[in-house]
């Protein structure tokens, strides 16, 4: 089981499959920033994994875009042909855990309108 951070690339779709089971699918980008030795300028590099969560459905609400997410699962590789016949390659990974550190969603209060005092019932 691998372990990592990242963030939500997009919001989370569920999919319904032909025998009724649901799947969450997202993806995550995970930042990595390093310096070459003997190098002024640093190297960005960014890593996407597709992941599928098959546990409950309920947390596709709450992984939007730009949510970090720390995620806890098996990796594997999906090797395959794009439709120019070039090879290409996905990084996938079978979720067992999710835990949200920081979600970009806005949480609505409901504000309640406070009621003026009448200037009659002030005791002085």
């Amino acid at each position: 089981m691998e372990l990592f951070i990242g963030r939500v690339t997009a919001d989370a779709k569920v999919s319904t499959l032909k025998n009724e089971k649901q799947v969450v699918n997202f993806s995550v980008a995970i930042n990595d920033y390093y310096k070459a030795k003997n190098s002024e300028a640093g190297i960005k590099v960014v890593t996407y994994i597709n992941c599928s969560y098959w546990i409950s459905i309920k947390v596709a609400e709450r992984l939007t875009k730009g949510t970090v997410v720390e995620i806890a699962g098996r990796l594997h590789v999906n090797a395959y042909k794009n439709m120019d016949g070039e090879p290409r390659a996905s990084l996938n990974c079978h979720v067992n855990h999710i835990k949200i550190h920081h979600s970009t969603k806005k949480n609505e209060t409901s504000e309640k309108a406070t009621e003026p005092v009448a200037s009659d019932d002030l005791p002085f």
